[in-house]
């Protein structure tokens, strides 16, 4: 077996993640023909074939799936090592991207980064806010924050915190509707909520727990889009508590109808040394305990 190139491991590992060779391809700036033919190297090298390749994409075969966990680990260790050295010359730096669900991020961690940046100016924060599941294995983030506990695997996780939705509206809305003292007498009132169809992650599913028959007049994917309906007077909304009560146009309404769900806090095992991660992993449970009673 000749020896191992690096270069090779690192397309390896970007075909793993992404499944296709074109879409490593895109991922690392190279063109479709070099990744293949690195691939096909690698094989050589190792005398072993790791990937399957078919019209739909591209799989491991079982010698790929042993290899991966080591490329890994490699990867993991020439992070470190990298971080390390930064680390001597010039402080904690570097880009993290960290991967939210839409509200705690625009509502929570884009309002307060500046903290963040007063401790470690030379880290980059990359906000993703989204209403989707990111794989932290195909490295789409360095750190996510997901609403249940992801499966077991190379994932460190634990809950970060609980948090209430609750109904609200505009007081401009209110002032001119007949009032609202049951769950029943929602049915008569429009509601904004999600385009259900855009909902990939089941813990938004929560409109049925709530109301039934209620007529949407506004659907949107953004659940700051809705915040924002909600408070021009559109009509009623079910919307994060941490969030709407820092509005003074929005009013809770029937108090005692209200959803709990919980954020976890997830990073890839292998990057938990990295001082970067390690920065900002704090910071997020530094805010979490700063606004704690707003959850």
């Amino acid at each position: 077996m000749q020896s191992l190139n690096w270069d090779d491991l690192r397309i390896f590992l970007a075909v793993a993640r992404e499944g296709r060779l074109l879409a490593a391809a895109q991922r690392l700036g190279l063109d479709h023909s070099t990744v293949a033919r690195r691939i096909t190297a690698l094989e050589a090298a190792l005398g072993s074939q790791v990937i399957d390749r078919s019209p739909r994409g591209v799989t491991l075969t079982p010698g790929g799936e042993a290899l991966l966990q080591h490329a890994e680990r490699m990867e993991a260790e020439m992070l470190l090592a990298t971080a390390d050295l930064g680390e001597r010359s010039r402080g904690i730096a570097g880009s993290v991207r960290l991967a939210t669900p839409e509200a705690f991020g625009t509502y929570l961690v884009a309002p307060n980064v500046g903290l963040l940046r007063q401790r470690h100016p030379q880290i980059q924060l990359e906000l993703a806010p989204e209403s989707r599941t990111v794989s932290l294995s195909k490295r789409e983030a360095d750190i996510a924050i997901g609403l249940n506990r992801p499966p077991r695997g190379r994932v460190v996780a634990r809950k970060l915190v609980d948090y209430r939705l609750g109904l609200y509206a505009a007081e401009s809305y209110l002032s001119g509707a007949a009032p609202i003292t049951t769950v029943e007498a929602l049915r008569h009132h429009p509601l904004v909520w999600y385009i259900d169809e855009l909902i990939d992650i089941p813990e938004l599913r929560y409109f049925h727990q709530i109301v039934t028959d209620a007529p949407t007049v506004f659907r949107s994917s953004s659940i700051a889009a809705q915040q924002t309906a909600v408070a021009s007077g559109l009509g009623l909304g079910v919307l994060h508590a941490f969030a709407a009560e820092q509005d003074a146009r929005l009013v809770r309404i029937l108090p005692d109808v209200e959803i709990t769900r919980s954020y976890w806090l997830m990073f890839h095992a292998d990057q938990q040394r990295l001082p970067r991660v390690r920065a900002v992993v704090d910071f997020l449970d530094e805010l979490v305990q700063l606004n704690l009673t707003r959850f």
